[in-house]
């Protein structure tokens, strides 16, 4: 599984050759450089480690100001480890937008926005009094009967109920690549991915 790491930039459409307007999502893809290479021997499996967004080294602790100048390279904000790339790499290789072609299918991985602590209407889709499924009949969006009584006088684990919403790791799969622009390491794949402008997502091939 190879892949590249970037940021969201935003949301915008195209229209496809049929006339249909798809939703898509630029992602500012790379350029990544590589930052540690691991091998069977000496880690137990392979991998390469690549390292993105330049950080300030008053902003890098002293354990990673070693580790990139070990592999030759300006600090970075971002690690991610990949397992496998069709070509061997080598410390402070360049992988950018070339990588991917237009026409293939990647998956994304992201972290959702986070929402705080929300009601079980919002966290759940509860319709409510009136509604599909739960509520009482004098609040509309309380949760209702929890279920339990003198047996087992416990609340069952996993019961839908309110709490923090969002802010979690969201892998979204099988989102075409409609464009490739490497001048300004770019792509733009259909349909939308997690998180909000800006944040760090993983494009996996």
């Amino acid at each position: 599984m190879s892949g590249i790491i970037g940021k969201k930039v935003g949301m915008t459409s195209l229209f496809n050759a049929e006339g249909k307007n798809i939703p898509c999502t630029v992602i500012e893809a790379g350029p990544c450089v590589v930052t540690q290479i691991r091998t069977v021997e000496k880690d137990g499996y392979s991998a390469i480690q690549l390292g993105y967004d330049d950080a300030k080294e008053k902003n890098t602790s002293a354990p990673l100001k070693g580790h990139f100048a070990k592999a030759g390279v300006a600090p970075k904000r971002k690690l991610v480890e990949f397992k496998t790339f069709e070509d061997e790499k080598q410390l402070g290789d360049t992988i950018d937008v070339t990588l991917f072609e237009e026409g293939e299918f990647v998956d994304v991985v992201g972290t959702s926005k986070g929402k705080g602590f929300q009601g079980v209407m919002k966290r759940h889709g509860f319709g409510g009094v009136g509604g599909a499924t739960h509520g009482q009949h004098n609040r509309l969006r309380a949760p209702g009967s929890l279920g339990a009584s003198s047996w087992p006088s416990r609340v069952f684990k996993g019961m839908r109920m309110a709490g923090r919403t969002g802010g979690e790791r969201v892998k979204v799969q099988n989102l075409q690549v409609l464009k490739v622009y490497a001048e300004q390491n770019l792509i733009v794949v259909s349909g939308s991915i997690p998180g909000a402008k800006g944040s760090y997502v993983i494009v996996d091939k």
